[in-house]
């Protein structure tokens, strides 16, 4: 993960320094269900008589689970309002990875595959294929309320994610339906060139440091949690520090990684 400095600049603070919300026993479900709405809906205003309050009392009375209640949110009529009727299909595709899994499309193959799963079966079942999926089950299992977690570096995610999730986020005040671009695909192009944008802030322009062109001779410090090995029982993962020129940065991280490490903070040395 960057450092707060830099979540507070690029405006994701709030994602930085907030918990997941999951539903516990004596937890309040009322925040986990408008965690859900804030999430699923892209920050969307709702008004109160539009809440699918049904699935609301069975979420309260323990009859499904938090994902059960994403699905029902993702499978509504509306989110299909909002999301899809009046939207080209790849933003359709865009915004459904960021509010059920959380992060950008990584490349052209994910939306392609999309695309050909909403032809051949249908809505149901493109909504269906992040909810069930392993990557879903993994993150979020069956208490934890999707969040965005594309600003984090984690095991099995392309480092480039990082850079394509700023694209689709503009800001923790701001709505997926309020930003103007979404008659139109975001990502497009640079799926199909395979290359990403430098990071920018929502509002000011302002991007992250070693992203632009004059900081690349900037040294970091990774901080980072070792994996264990699998071999021995380990109670207490050990801390590591690389000090990386930006232009190994990408490099370090990607092996990071592989090896399953977690990365905890990125900072400049």
């Amino acid at each position: 993960m960057t450092s707060s400095q830099a979540a507070s600049q690029l405006g994701f603070e709030p994602f930085a320094t907030t918990p997941p919300t999951e539903l516990r026993a004596n937890e309040d479900v009322k925040a986990v269900i408008l965690a859900a709405y804030r999430q699923v809906f892209g920050n969307d205003h709702l008004m109160q008589s539009e809440r699918l309050t049904s699935a609301e009392s069975l979420l309260q009375q323990g009859n499904i689970s938090v994902r059960d209640f994403v699905r029902v949110l993702a499978q509504s009529e509306l989110y299909r309002q909002k999301f899809f009727y009046s939207t080209p299909q790849v933003r359709f595709i865009e915004l459904n990875y960021k509010h059920l899994l959380g992060r950008a499309p990584y490349d052209e193959a994910e939306i392609a595959y999309h695309v050909d799963l909403y032809t051949q079966k249908g809505y149901e079942a493109e909504i269906n294929s992040y909810i069930d999926s392993v990557e879903y089950q993994e993150n979020f299992g069956e208490s934890i309320v999707p969040y965005y977690r594309g600003f984090a570096t984690q095991p099995g995610q392309k480092t480039v994610g990082f850079s394509r999730m700023f694209q689709i986020y503009r800001g923790y005040a701001n709505s997926d339906r309020a930003q103007g671009k979404n008659k139109s695909a975001w990502l497009t192009q640079d799926l199909a060139m395979n290359v990403a944008q430098s990071i920018q802030t929502p509002t000011f322009g302002r991007g992250l440091t070693g992203t632009v062109a004059g900081d690349r001779g900037q040294l970091y410090r990774v901080r980072v949690m070792q994996a264990s090995s699998g071999r021995t029982p380990q109670i207490r993962r050990s801390m590591s520090e690389y000090l990386v020129s930006y232009d190994q940065l990408s490099p370090t991280l990607q092996r990071l990684n592989q090896r399953g490490s977690r990365v905890v903070n990125i900072s400049p040395a």
